[in-house]
């Protein structure tokens, strides 16, 4: 966006068929742009927190990394290019969203991004992360056969804008399905009911956000999953949205235990 700027993400290259995805892990706001933001808004407290830290095991795991360095506030990585709904007829934020979670806006005066704003914060930071998700997988599928794209999310366990009551602790999407095999879908779903003190459910709430599907084919050998985890089951949910390193410790298994099974499910497709 300006020279002081980060890149668009940060990328770990790995040498397993497994992409890890962390769209909505990053925080940064151009100075000029936080300006325009209340004061609840440069907390940006809509932010899949500490995903790097929670997931360190996988770069370990041979995965490849790909995480997002700007907010969610700039532009939303995880949504359609043209802002159309995931979710007809819910309410959702947008590719450029103007308001928080919590319903309040993120524009103190109302002055939020008109169509040429939306489309340069596009084409700055959404096009290249999205050009580097492709190629990734891309690569992947040329060098073993067959990827597995997981997109890592967590959210606040209990959103009354988006969800009654709390949210299971561990929430798979398939896009209903069609973005992954049925059988690694099944067997996540298994490994993610096995863990005692957690909830989990297969396209509930959130079945999968524009990544995964849009390069989830499993006709093309590509299978693509997403997580949306509650914040609950690794960190403060609240202000300073502290890690919380021994609560963290009890989930980490779980989820190495599902993208273990993620990884041995794509080099037995690719013998």
């Amino acid at each position: 966006m300006t020279d002081t700027s980060p890149p668009p993400f940060v990328f770990y290259p790995g040498t397993a068929p497994l992409l890890v995805s962390m769209p909505h892990a990053g925080t940064y706001v151009p100075h000029a742009l936080a300006a325009r933001f209340t004061d609840e808004a440069r907390q940006v407290p809509d932010t899949d927190w500490h995903m790097e830290r929670l997931y360190a095991f996988a770069k370990d795991m041979g995965a490849s990394i790909l995480v997002a360095t700007y907010s969610r506030y700039v532009v939303d990585l995880n949504r359609p290019p043209d802002g159309a709904s995931l979710y007809p007829g819910q309410s959702v934020t947008g590719l450029c969203p103007v308001d928080t979670f919590d319903d309040t806006p993120i524009y103190a005066r109302g002055d939020v991004p008109d169509d040429g704003e939306v489309a340069a914060r596009r084409d700055a930071v959404w096009a290249p992360y999205h050009a580097q998700l492709r190629a990734e997988l891309d690569s992947i599928r040329a060098q073993h056969g067959v990827a597995v794209l997981w997109d890592a999310h967590s959210i606040r366990s209990v959103l009354p804008r988006f969800f009654e009551g709390k949210l299971p602790d561990l929430n798979l999407g398939t896009a209903n399905g069609e973005s992954c095999d049925p059988a690694l879908a099944q067997e996540l779903l298994a490994i993610a009911k096995e863990a005692r003190g957690y909830t989990a459910v297969l396209n509930g709430r959130f079945k999968g956000g524009h990544i995964t599907r849009q390069y989830g084919n499993p006709a093309q050998n590509i299978h693509a999953v997403q997580l949306e985890m509650t914040q609950c089951s690794y960190m403060q949910e609240a202000l300073p949205f502290d890690y919380l390193p021994e609560v963290a410790a009890g989930v980490q298994p779980h989820l190495r235990r599902m993208l273990e099974a993620a990884m041995a499910f794509a080099e037995a497709q690719s013998v």
